[in-house]
C-alpha cells in the first residue's frame, strides 16, 4: 500500500508512512518537521477544525514495546512548548489543539504496521 524505498532512513520512512496514513484518514497536513531550539514536531495536521500535533515513532519491531511508549513525560513537555511556539507564530493562540501519536512498525520486508493514537497525552494547560 505505501511502497517505500530503502534510501530513506527508518525515521523518514516512518514519517512518510504516517503522513500517508493520516491523509487517507481525512487529515489535512499543514506542516512537517517544525523545528525550534527546544525540539521538533514531526507532523502538524488539521482534523476538522482541530490542530493536531503528531509525534511519529518508528521501530523495525515492536518486540521491545510499542513505539509510542517512547513518548515520555519529558518528551511531552517539549512537544507542548514547541506546539505553543507554532501556534503563536501562526497566529492560532486560541485554536483547539491536541497531541496524537502515530506508531509505525517498519519491518525489513512487507508493509508497515501503523497505529494512530488519538489524544496520546493531555498536557496540563
Amino acid at each position: 500500500m505505501f511502497g517505500f524505498g530503502r534510501k530513506l532512513d527508518l525515521g523518514a520512512q516512518g514519517e512518510r508512512a504516517a503522513v500517508q496514513f493520516l491523509r487517507h484518514a481525512g487529515f489535512r497536513i499543514i506542516d512537517k518537521n517544525f523545528r525550534t531550539a527546544i525540539g521538533e514536531i514531526d507532523v502538524i495536521a488539521l482534523d476538522a477544525e482541530t490542530i493536531v500535533f503528531v509525534e511519529v515513532k518508528t521501530l523495525r519491531s515492536d518486540a521491545a514495546g510499542d513505539p509510542e511508549g517512547k513518548v515520555d513525560r519529558r518528551k511531552q513537555d517539549k512537544l507542548l512548548r514547541v506546539a505553543r511556539d507554532w501556534l503563536t507564530r501562526h497566529r492560532y493562540p486560541d485554536r483547539a489543539y491536541r497531541f496524537d501519536a502515530v506508531s509505525v512498525v517498519m519491518p525489513a520486508t512487507g508493509e508497515p504496521e501503523i497505529r494512530h493514537i488519538v489524544e496520546a497525552f493531555v498536557p496540563e494547560r
